[in-house]
C-alpha cells in the first residue's frame, strides 16, 4: 500500500452556498452537485482545473459514511477528515485488522469508489479512497 496524494478536504458547514463562493472566488474553484446518494441541497464538491473536486462542503444536516460530532464556525472545528488517494484496499484492509484498529468502510460506486474511514493515534479521521481498487 502507498498513498499517491491528498484527495480532498471535507468542510461541514451551516452555509453551504456561502462557503462554496467563497472558494469559487477566492481560489476560482468549479461548484459542481456532488455525486449521489448526496444531493445538491447538502453536498457540493469545488473542482480545480485539473477537474478534480479538492474541497468538498457538506451541510450539518448531510448524511456522511462515518458521522461524528463537528462544531462548524470554531476554529478548525468545521474540518471534518482528510482524504487521501491510495491504491491497495484488500491490503489496507488486512494492516487494520492485523493492528485490531476500528474502521469502516463505504462504497459509492457512482463513482467506482471504495473508502476506508479510521482515526490515526491524534483522533484525526482519515477517509482513504480506493478508486477502481
Amino acid at each position: 500500500m502507498h498513498v499517491e496524494a491528498l484527495d480532498h478536504v471535507n468542510i461541514i458547514t451551516d452555509r453551504l452556498d456561502e462557503t462554496a463562493e467563497f472558494y469559487g472566488s477566492l481560489l476560482s474553484l468549479e461548484r459542481r452537485d456532488a455525486p449521489p446518494p448526496l444531493t445538491p441541497q447538502t453536498a457540493t464538491w469545488m473542482y480545480d482545473e485539473g477537474n478534480r473536486a479538492i474541497i468538498h462542503i457538506n451541510s450539518v444536516d448531510c448524511e456522511r459514511a462515518y458521522d461524528r460530532e463537528v462544531q462548524p464556525g470554531s476554529l478548525t472545528g468545521a474540518l471534518h477528515h482528510v482524504a487521501l488517494k491510495c491504491v491497495g484496499y484488500d491490503e489496507t484492509l488486512q494492516r487494520l485488522k492485523d493492528r485490531g484498529m476500528d474502521y469502516q468502510t463505504n462504497l459509492v460506486a457512482a463513482i467506482g469508489l471504495r473508502q476506508i474511514f479510521t482515526a490515526d493515534p491524534n483522533n484525526i479521521l482519515l477517509e482513504l479512497n480506493f478508486f477502481g481498487d
